[in-house]
């Protein structure tokens, strides 16, 4: 055990890059010639919407503290004070739903999320502050400890004086990471796809000057003779017919000058086409089902719901459980995470229409196990008070077990009653059983 606590202990520092390749090389120039990081990814609209989805879905889920009791029940522990900062307001500049949908938008383009946890002398969570991922650097300490390293300075806070490096243990920072080489530091998703992004950008550039050219091919002006100041003439013609606003205008050529295009159109560059495709290469990024940033063209009304409910199944879940895996690891005390444990609430989100979810709600409440309270609750409706039986657990009164079957017919009554033939009443009872087998 020891050799391999040792081994452990040994490796390398944490790293987000390829072996040979430095993180800052991910980034940069791309083969479409468009310079790519995690700020102009954001302007290109289908990243953009990506993001967005993904931050607002995850800021938007009910977050609560929960306790377990003796009994294998559970309780939300709003007396925790865990409670109130995941819930309501992690520290007192901001909300639990822009600290969640900060912290979401820095996984999505960083690979990391990082947050400041500030405890008191008795070591309980008093707030909790974004970081910003590009300033952050996780190493590891000669025995072995991971630390954290902060670039501070003074945009963080201009009364501040000290500036450089901070130094923070893991006691002291909410790390989430995302997908990664080595289970300790994510890698960014813009990195690895810089080139389908840069392409995107290359797409969108190509379309603005497109129209700023004038929304019609590029060619060249011929004249019989020599042209003594060739710049002035290309000014002239620029300022009278470049740019979308000046397209269509008629043009009046003189002394024999005639203009020839010499560019293909957009349609046969298929510019359309290959912008659409980028827009599906970017949602494939971020697993984004195409409907959810405008693209129709595969979605109706039979099968958007269905897309819907896999977004939160195999988009969403993971993305959950990353949170509340790292929610417990770093934010309870060792001596609680056996009583606590924090959930996110994704039970909205699977919901189907109204007739799906009363019909799941009448079996559920036939067969016992869901009161009426229970209903009420994911309803978002005011309990019924327990004396009315708001929390009562009813099943179908005809159902019994199979074994039990027939064992009313097994009790002899202390007093018999004779029917009209002269016979009791058990023994009338059990010819009528015979007769109804015998059919």
């Amino acid at each position: 055990m020891s050799i391999l606590k040792n081994l452990f202990h040994s490796r390398d520092k944490p790293k987000n890059s390829l072996p040979g390749n430095s993180y800052n090389m991910l980034f940069g120039r791309t083969t479409s010639g468009k310079n790519v990081n995690e700020r102009s990814a954001m302007q290109v609209t289908a990243v953009y919407a990506c993001v967005r989805i993904l931050s607002e879905s995850i800021a938007g889920l009910p977050l609560h503290a929960y306790r377990y009791l003796k009994d294998g029940a559970k309780e939300k522990a709003i007396n925790h004070p865990l409670y109130l900062l995941l819930h309501d307001e992690p520290n007192p500049e901001m909300t639990s739903f822009v600290f969640r949908e900060t912290l979401m938008s820095h996984l999505l383009l960083w690979g990391n999320a990082y947050a400041q946890i500030i405890r008191n002398g008795k070591g309980e969570i008093l707030s909790l502050y974004p970081l910003m991922p590009n300033r952050m650097t996780v190493d590891r300490a000669s025995n072995g400890e991971i630390y954290y390293t902060y670039m501070v300075n003074d945009s963080d806070n201009p009364t501040l004086k000290a500036q450089g490096q901070v130094y923070l243990r893991k006691e002291d920072v909410l790390h989430i990471p995302g997908l990664g080489f080595d289970g300790l530091v994510g890698y960014s998703p813009i990195s690895m796809a810089k080139n389908a992004v840069g392409m995107a950008l290359a797409c969108e550039e190509y379309g603005a000057k497109f129209f700023e050219n004038g929304a019609s091919p590029s060619g060249v002006l011929e004249h019989p003779s020599t042209i003594k100041n060739p710049d002035k003439l290309r000014e002239s013609w620029n300022s009278l017919f470049q740019g979308s606003g000046n397209s269509h205008r008629v043009a009046v050529l003189e002394e024999g000058l005639t203009f020839k295009p010499i560019a293909i159109s957009p349609d046969e560059a298929q510019f359309l086409e290959t912008r659409k495709f980028q827009i599906d290469e970017i949602a494939r990024i971020f697993r984004i089902p195409p409907h959810m940033v405008g693209d129709l063209e595969k979605s109706s009304f039979s099968n958007i719901e269905q897309q819907s409910l896999e977004f939160v199944k195999y988009t969403l879940n993971p993305w959950v459980t990353r949170w509340e895996q790292a929610i417990q690891r770093s934010l309870f005390l060792e001596s609680e995470k056996r009583e606590y444990f924090v959930k996110f609430n994704v039970d909205g989100l699977l919901r189907g229409d109204y007739e799906s979810r009363m019909n799941g709600y009448a079996t559920a409440r036939q067969n016992g196990w869901m009161s009426a309270n229970d209903i009420r609750e994911l309803e978002n409706m005011d309990l019924i008070p327990d004396e009315l039986g708001g929390n009562l657990y009813l099943i179908n009164g005809a159902m019994t077990k199979l074994q039990d079957a027939g064992v009313f017919a097994q009790d002899v009554p202390e007093e018999t009653e004779v029917d009209s033939n002269g016979k009791d009443s058990e023994q009338s009872e059990k010819d009528n059983s015979l007769v109804e087998l015998d059919k």
